[in-house]
């Protein structure tokens, strides 16, 4: 088993909704593809006359709706995700005849959104979420990359393993699994938190000090975009003309103060507005991805608002929900075109109840049964959002996600972690099987289920 070499803040990314594959991969790729053109000779570029753009599967088959071609551009002009102006995102390619250049050397390459094509149909490149950029001569390509956004924000350029700046980094700790894992926190008498940390300081090259200052600023972010969304009201864009809820729910959870239902209605309202603004082109934090970027924002919301837990429980709970994220991503996949929907809030539905089971000071058997219960019921959920925007069912997803999630927790912590007849690792194993055998048209492709469903959309 390979050992687990991603850093905390590759899985928790900061950038603009609705989709981590769709949006944020593939403005990391025309970044990249970017720096790669202006690192050639001039003798190469001295022909150079257009970008050419080229999506297959998912990414075709619901790359408009989810900023797909924006994205792009906003990688071509320099633009990352961290640093993007969601304002200025959303306004790209609002004409479709507008013209941008992309800097290569001294020279502006013109591109316009005839320049990116949605090719439609099966292919057979290794990963769906396929790009090819083409840096074009008069009658030739002179310079061509293929790319692979594999969930999650991450992308993988051919050729190349999955991107990451540690890949050659042994962690003091090393596992890949969570029976590894384990094995690490009684070998060594440490905590799950401190396992993570201490791996985390040697794949960044960070201080203590300054892993708790980033994760503070992810924390910052999340509740940000929590506390946007339960102000923000009216519709969100796209065809589907579909109306924000969270202001109103909390509006309903704050008149229900006293009565037992309203702390679930505080949690549902917490992850429908981080959600929403996902689906309004905001900024989010992938958690593990942007479609499911309301769980672990709701649940830590909820956490520092009515459980008043400290910054220091806080980060820790972060750093087990990050240990539950990597497990999934190594072993099956947090990517809907790959998983379906279980890959992205089934999988932030297991990091949000490890972190309620690690903040409440439960013992890693405890830890482990909650992430397990919650990927257990969302196995085989599909992927398969109308029109193809991250709306329906997605924003409600992830408000059912969160309520799973504490619910996995609940049942974990009554006493059953011991009786657990499956343990994490297996059903990761069997969720990147159902992965597997699930049918294209219910990952990420908009081609069955519910994205067929309506007619008024």
């Amino acid at each position: 088993m390979s050992t687990i070499v991603t850093s905390i803040f590759e899985l928790f990314k900061v950038g603009p909704g609705p989709s981590s594959s769709h949006t944020i991969g593939p403005m990391k790729a025309a970044f990249d593809f970017l720096i790669r053109i202006n690192a050639l000779d001039d003798a190469q570029v001295l022909t150079a006359s257009a970008v050419e753009v080229f999506l297959f599967g998912s990414l075709s088959a619901t790359g408009k709706g989810h900023g797909t071609d924006r994205a792009v551009i906003a990688g071509l002009l320099g633009w990352t995700p961290e640093g993007c102006d969601p304002v200025a995102f959303a306004a790209l390619l609002a004409d479709e005849n507008e013209r941008y250049s992309v800097a290569v050397h001294d020279r502006r390459i013109p591109i316009t959104a005839a320049h990116i094509h949605f090719v439609k149909g099966q292919h057979d490149f290794p990963f769906s979420n396929t790009m090819l950029l083409r840096l074009m001569g008069d009658d030739s390509i002179i310079f061509e990359q293929e790319y692979y956004s594999v969930g999650g924000g991450f992308i993988q350029r051919k050729g190349e393993e999955l991107q990451s700046g540690a890949l050659s980094i042994e962690p003091p700790y090393p596992y890949g699994t969570m029976k590894e894992l384990k094995a690490q926190m009684s070998a060594h008498s440490l905590g799950l938190d401190e396992v993570i940390l201490a791996n985390e300081m040697v794949i960044t090259g960070l201080g203590r000090k300054q892993i708790y200052r980033r994760i503070d600023d992810i924390f910052d972010f999340m509740h940000r975009a929590v506390r946007r969304g339960l102000k923000s009201e009216g519709t969100l864009p796209g065809p589907i003309r579909l109306e924000r809820k969270a202001p109103g729910l909390y509006q309903t959870a704050r008149a229900l103060r006293g009565n037992p239902d309203s702390f679930l209605v505080f949690l549902n309202a917490y992850s429908l507005a981080a959600s929403e603004e996902n689906a309004a082109g905001r900024i989010v934090v992938t958690a593990p991805t942007s479609g499911a970027s309301g769980v672990i924002p709701g649940v830590s919301y909820l956490l520092k608002k009515h459980y008043r837990y400290d910054k220091q429980k806080l980060r820790s709970g972060l750093l087990a929900a990050a240990a539950v994220g990597f497990l999934v991503k190594h072993n099956a996949s947090i990517s809907g075109a790959e998983m379906g929907c279980m890959g992205e809030v089934g999988t932030a539905a297991a990091m949000g109840a490890a972190m309620l089971a690690h903040c409440a000071g439960h013992p890693i058997e405890v830890v482990e049964a909650a992430a397990e219960i919650a990927i257990e019921h969302h196995l085989g959920m599909t992927c398969d959002p109308i029109g193809g925007y991250v709306q329906i069912p997605c924003i409600e997803r992830n408000a059912m996600g969160a309520v799973k999630a504490y619910n996995a927790y609940l049942l974990a912590s009554a006493g059953s972690s011991g009786k657990q007849k499956i343990s994490l690792d297996n059903v990761i194993r069997v969720m990147r099987a159902t992965g597997l055998d699930m049918s294209k048209k219910y990952k990420e492709t908009s081609e069955a289920g519910l994205a067929l469903s309506s007619t008024e959309c």
